[in-house]
């Protein structure tokens, strides 16, 4: 076995600069070029995507899945044109049959059908199933003439519809056109974020001009890469809400990888050297430790392609692309901005160390002391506390959002109820049962259905115009979100139609959005394992390779993992449980994968950056103990503040109407938190003071295998 040896090295003589020393030697020498390029890129992407427009396209399809197979079945037997959907919602406590009422009625749903983008408007008083049983609710259908209509379009029918709620009729709106027209792009969340973030580099770093550029840089690179995206949309297959989840990591990361580079390039100067100097420096330590990190974060959102679900490779292809944008602007377009700024940014960071009372880490080296003066303490202790949070997300449950988890004020969420309450709370969520046979086998279905527990009314079936396939809407006594529908259509599957099958030979299938998302649920429980082997697998190898030791890489993954299901811990209390007001329901589906990606490649970020500082002091004085307590009394103020960062970026996303945003930006600032203050700053240092020099043991036939890659600046 071979223990990584410490080599003390001369600091008089500089090495010749790596290469990200060299590109950063080129940005600084030609500065004024270097931000043009970037200043023309992103005009030339921003102009080329205006004029070009987005093609994003959720792509919802789970191959292999029964759900996937009864939309295959519709499509080839009863094809038609694809068009949007709401509903108009109508409520009146005496009546809506009332002649005064249906008159009102009539001459706004005969002013709804002028509105622009309007195909059709159904009546609910000549068509069957669309007044309730006690004559108090009843909805029309409103086709609009296509799909992604305008939301300004949706707004005006919404306006014009409720123009009508006068003398005790409440109308409502319900359906995806309107829940979409009431949300809004997110720019306030995305804002608040960025000024939290720019107070917080100001007091690190006492400096307006100092604390903007990392905030600059992000700015370029996120802006950059959304031009990137629209244009990568007409080619790939991107969700719509790939842009916010993309702003999101991308100005939190942006921001962090810049951070990290300024504040050792910052520090560089307050020890002598010159401004070229200090950013070649900078960019050979800092910069590769930003490189690497940034890989592991990419290698995580590409283990998103291991689960083969379309709706995730779309958001894997554009935040990697957000993170490999990110990461070309810290080496590229930061070392120029400090090129220009540097000398007003020299004069301000040594004033500002000159008022400075204590030496810059005090407190962190006291910290650290602390910790390795009775390291089982703080780590039992912490390990407890991760553990507590994560014990929540064993009930996490699965599913996608729907009216009933809307804001109780929205029109969307009302109409939702007053369906819910005039035809039963499965209204809103039928589960959609097809037959493949003859009329006899369907009919045969559809008696056993209508007295099978569980659901409440269920549709005559109706034969496709081949007279190949049936189809039956089943409406369950409970909610789209409750456990119990669940539990149904695990029961029709399972059990109920394949006894049907037995007896007519005919082949059921149960699809819909409930069962859809159980089947989505199901694919990613499946896939998973696979999944996490992949993420955790490279990422603990590029570990082993960088630092030389087989133990690092497994504390990291093991802690890594537990500051995600620490994360999901909380959104399962805040979201599911209905935590802090927030409305109960399922966790989106893709959100847990997602956050897992994101979490485990960002937890690397610290990793990296403290172990390669630790690293760097360990081979320069040999004391593991010191080479902690300096590792974090030199990185620990860097990674708060990178952690605080992070955090009000995320945590502003919460401001936004979207759940899934709100569910990503907590899951994330939660992960974070954890990771940056209790796993990084208390847990690593009290581990790697119970292993001492054993955290570096690399035995010697894989020392001999592995290949040699160094973050820290190699002196000669």
């Amino acid at each position: 076995m071979t223990v990584d040896t410490p080599s003390r090295t001369s600091t008089g003589h500089q090495p010749p600069p790596g290469l990200l020393g060299r590109i950063s030697g080129w940005a600084q020498r030609h500065a004024g070029p270097a931000v043009a390029l970037w200043l023309v890129a992103l005009i030339a992407v921003t102009v080329g995507s205006t004029l070009v427009g987005d093609a994003y396209r959720n792509d919802t399809s789970l191959p292999g899945t029964e759900s996937q197979r009864v939309i295959e079945v519709l499509e080839k037997h009863q094809p038609r044109g694809t068009a949007d959907e709401l509903q108009i919602v109508l409520y009146d406590e005496a009546g809506v049959n009332q002649p005064a009422t249906k008159s009102r009625i009539a001459a706004m749903l005969a002013e709804v059908r002028d509105q622009p983008h309007v195909a059709e408007v159904g009546d609910p008083f000549a068509e069957q199933g669309t007044v309730s049983a006690d004559g108090r609710t009843a909805y029309a259908n409103v086709t609009l003439d296509g799909t992604d209509v305008d939301p300004e379009a949706v707004r005006g029918v919404i306006t014009k519809a409720q123009e009508a709620a006068t003398d005790g009729l409440v109308v409502e709106l319900g359906g995806d056109p309107v829940r979409a027209a009431a949300e809004s792009s997110g720019g306030a969340a995305e804002g608040a974020g960025i000024l939290a973030a720019l107070v917080i580099l100001v007091f690190l770093f006492g400096s307006l001009l100092a604390a903007s550029l990392p905030l600059l840089t992000a700015v370029f690179a996120v802006g950059s890469t959304l031009g990137l995206l629209v244009l990568a949309s007409h080619v790939f297959t991107v969700p719509d809400y790939t842009a916010p989840v993309m702003m999101l990591v991308g100005l939190g990361v942006g921001i962090d990888y810049a951070l990290l580079i300024f504040s050792r390039y910052r520090g560089e100067l307050q020890r002598g050297a010159d401004r070229t100097q200090a950013a070649q420096i900078a960019l050979d330590t800092a910069g590769r430790s930003v490189l690497f990190a940034g890989c592991t974060v990419v290698i995580a959102l590409l283990g998103l392609l291991a689960l083969g679900l379309g709706a995730l490779q779309g958001v894997a292809l554009g935040v990697t692309l957000t993170v490999l944008m990110t990461m070309l602007a810290a080496v590229t377009l930061l070392p120029a901005l400090l090129a220009l700024f540097g000398r007003r940014i020299e004069r301000s960071v040594l004033k500002h160390a000159a008022k400075a009372r204590r030496t810059p880490g005090d407190g962190w080296r006291k910290l650290a002391g602390l910790v390795q003066r009775r390291p089982w303490t703080p780590l039992v202790l912490g390990v407890l506390a991760l553990a507590a949070l994560c014990l929540p997300a064993l009930d996490l449950r699965l599913g996608f959002a729907d009216a009933g988890t809307d804001d109780p004020a929205k029109t969307s969420r009302k109409a939702y109820d007053l369906l819910a309450q005039g035809f039963g709370p499965g209204f809103n969520g039928p589960l959609i049962v097809v037959s493949e046979g003859n009329q006899v086998a369907a009919d045969t279905l559809n008696r056993k259905l209508a007295s099978e527990p569980g659901i409440a009314a269920v549709t005559p079936a109706r034969m496709t115009a081949d007279g190949q396939v049936a189809t039956m809407v089943v409406f369950p006594d409970s909610a789209p979100q409750d456990e119990a529908t669940s539990k149904l259509v695990e029961r029709l599957r399972d059990s109920t139609l394949p006894a049907v099958a037995a007896e007519t030979k005919a082949t059921y299938l149960v699809g819909g959005a409930t069962a859809a998302a159980d089947d989505f649920a199901a694919a990613v429980s499946s896939r998973l394992p696979i999944f996490v082997l992949v993420v955790v697998g490279l990422s603990a190898l590029l570990l082993l390779v960088v630092f030389r030791s087989v133990l690092i890489p497994i504390k990291a993954a093991v802690l890594n993992l537990l500051s995600i299901g620490a994360s999901l811990g909380v959104i399962t209390l805040v979201f599911q449980e209905g935590w802090f007001g927030a409305q109960p329901g399922p966790i989106e589906a893709f959100v847990p994968v997602m956050i897992f990606a994101i979490v485990f490649g960002l937890s690397m970020d610290y990793e990296v950056f403290l172990i390669s500082r630790i690293h760097e002091e360990w081979r320069r004085t040999g004391d593991p103990v010191l080479a902690v307590r300096e590792g974090l009394a030199t990185t620990g103020s860097v990674i708060t503040a990178a952690a605080a960062i992070m955090i009000v970026v995320f945590g502003a996303f919460l401001l936004s109407p979207d759940r899934m945003l709100q569910q990503f930006g907590l899951g994330l600032a939660t992960a974070v938190l954890v990771d940056a203050l209790l796993i990084r700053c208390v847990i690593v240092p009290a581990v790697l003071r119970l292993l001492g020099t054993r955290a570096w043991w690399l035995p010697a036939k894989l020392d001999r295998m592995l290949p040699t890659v160094a973050l820290e600046r190699s002196e000669k």
